[in-house]
């Protein structure tokens, strides 16, 4: 067999069921030998899309979601997908081109990646973005590359891959006996789980054991190590208040007697207010980025006086941000465990104030009537049709921080949002991606600027026979950025022409719908949910409701009282 038609065996044995991707380059060599294979290829419209949904499938299932295409349009298009992959910690295995025709690539290149005179350099974007890359000349090391894109992806902190094929190798004979050899697909790209040391363990134990006001932070490392039940383990264990980073949101159910919310500048009220009230701060799988720290206000975390426990699969982040009196460098999944197993205590604060922390999911404007709709109660409609079967994905933009403070999760691994590198257009195929992954509902949200960026996703939905359910919050306009002006139209290209959405959805072979009041968008949602076609849900909002605004006069008033 030549290299393309090994390649395509190689993923079938490490068990891919679907590429995302568009065909061009050298890459149709392994186009031609899908068909035959037991390999779906799912082709959105563009590689933009495909990256998302390669995203999306790795931080679902936890295997690397492969996307495959042309070397110039992966480095560009298809980079949105690999930088929240990295950002995000989403495991996923790139495979691509150079563009260039054996002799021919050095002489007046077209379309030619592979950085001679003339040409791109794919390799110096993908080493921007990707975990790690490789760009094999020979057959032998072109199957070893892939294997090794496979086993870097998941091992240690998940992430992209890239493997640049050769145009002369990707059609060579492959040898039978290789020196160096290849190894079997599966035993290649074997990897081990990190554990933290016992005496970490104990050392945090005590302190969780000793603790008053013990609060647990959980980030996305939770989602990526599939650590829910160790989690909820340690809460119950330690009678530990749960609040989330962004990223960490549904990591927890938002409705457990210990579940605090979603902290950060964005987030909720009560949520701040706990975790600066903490004794004792177990971070799990959290960077404590900017936004989550509430950009480090000095009444939010406060190292000299909080004992911090930070535990992470990467030994750089525990004590990254705030220095930690305890590193559990490891899988979050293992250290959860061992906590959960070492240790147990009580209090009679954790249950009573986290109760009080989540009355900040509900505002009086998640009940109003009003037309246009309130974002507020938008949310609080999409929440009401989110069940433990219900997946939501969730754009850039106001729509997702509203999304933040109403949508109250009721089971883990229920809401996922664009928060790696936060690129607007991710909802969209990411839901598609969720719809076949999964058997749950799924229901995108985005605002009017995101879902157009990429509302082809709704005719990849109507051609890959999946309904997700698309939610747009429409103020025509980029919502987020027109209200940080501080007089009307002073900054420029923040408004829309009215788009016709149903209109849209219809053309692609979708439902359409428009709605104006809070009762429709209910309807709506139901109907949605219930629907074998895929749905689009135009919802007219207040654009002057001011998320900035409403959020943070929420955030400025707590941390002004959160520590005395």
């Amino acid at each position: 067999m030549d290299t393309s038609e090994r390649l395509v065996e190689s993923l079938e044995n490490l068990g891919v069921e679907r590429v995302f991707g568009y065909p061009g380059g050298r890459v149709i060599e392994l186009f031609d030998h899908f068909p035959d294979s037991s390999i779906d290829v799912v082709r959105p419209r563009d590689e933009r899309e495909a990256s998302v949904m390669a995203e999306m499938h790795g931080r679902l299932t936890g295997d690397p979601g492969v996307l495959v295409g042309q070397g110039p349009w992966i480095g560009s298009l298809g980079t949105i997908g690999q930088m929240e992959a990295r950002l995000a910690s989403s495991p996923m295995v790139v495979v691509t081109e150079a563009s260039e025709r054996g002799d021919y690539s050095t002489i007046a290149p077209y379309q030619q990646s592979r950085g001679d005179y003339g040409g791109l350099e794919l390799p110096k974007i993908l080493d921007a973005v990707t975990k790690e890359h490789w760009f094999p000349r020979t057959p032998t090391e072109t199957v070893r590359s892939l294997q090794l894109a496979f086993k870097h992806a998941v091992a240690g902190r998940p992430g992209p891959t890239a493997v640049v094929l050769d145009g002369n190798a990707v059609t060579a004979e492959m040898p039978e006996d290789p020196i160096p050899p290849v190894w079997d697909d599966v035993a290649q790209t074997r990897t081990w789980t990190a554990a933290p040391t016992a005496r970490d363990v104990a050392t945090a134990v005590e302190a969780l054991e000793s603790a008053e006001r013990p609060v647990v932070i959980a980030g996305n490392g939770v989602h990526a190590a599939r650590a829910y039940d160790e989690l909820e383990a340690v809460a119950d264990r330690y009678d530990a208040v749960v609040v989330t980073s962004y990223l960490g949101k549904s990591t927890f159910p938002e409705t457990h007697r210990l579940a605090g919310g979603v902290i950060g500048s964005f987030g909720h009220e009560g949520a701040n207010q706990v975790v600066s009230e903490a004794d004792v701060l177990l971070v799990v799988g959290c960077r404590m980025n900017p936004m989550d720290t509430n950009w480090q206000a000095p009444e939010f975390v406060r190292p000299e006086e909080q004992t911090i426990i930070h535990a992470d699969i990467d030994a750089r982040n525990a004590g990254w941000v705030y220095p930690a009196d305890v590193g559990l460098v490891g899988d979050a999944a293992e250290s959860l465990r061992e906590l959960a197993a070492a240790g147990e205590a009580s209090n009679d604060w954790a249950e009573t104030r986290a109760a009080e922390a989540r009355a900040s999911f509900h505002a009086p404007e998640c009940d109003s009537e009003a037309t246009p709709v309130l974002p507020q109660r938008a949310a609080k409609e999409i929440s009401r049709v989110v069940d433990e079967d219900t997946i939501v994905t969730a754009d850039s933009g106001n729509n997702r921080f509203w999304l933040l403070n109403y949508l109250q999760t009721p089971a883990v691994r229920t809401y996922f949002g664009s928060g790696g590198v936060g690129g607007m257009g991710w909802a969209n195929p990411a839901a598609v991606s969720a719809s076949l992954a999964t058997e749950k509902d799924v229901v995108a949200v985005a605002g009017d600027g995101g879902f157009t960026m990429t509302m082809t996703s709704v005719e990849t939905a109507v051609e890959y026979g999946v309904s997700p359910t698309f939610v747009v919050l429409n103020d025509t306009s980029l919502g987020m950025v027109r209200q940080m002006q501080h007089a009307p139209d002073d900054i420029a290209g923040v408004e829309f022409h009215d788009t016709d959405f149903v209109r849209v959805a219809e053309a692609f072979g979708a439902e359409g719908i428009r709605v104006a009041s809070g009762d429709e968008l209910a309807d709506a949602l139901r109907d949605g949910k219930a629907s074998s076609t895929p749905t689009v849900i135009d919802v007219r909002i207040d654009r002057d409701q001011d998320m900035a605004k409403t959020l943070q006069s929420s955030f400025y008033a707590s941390v002004g009282g959160l520590h005395e």
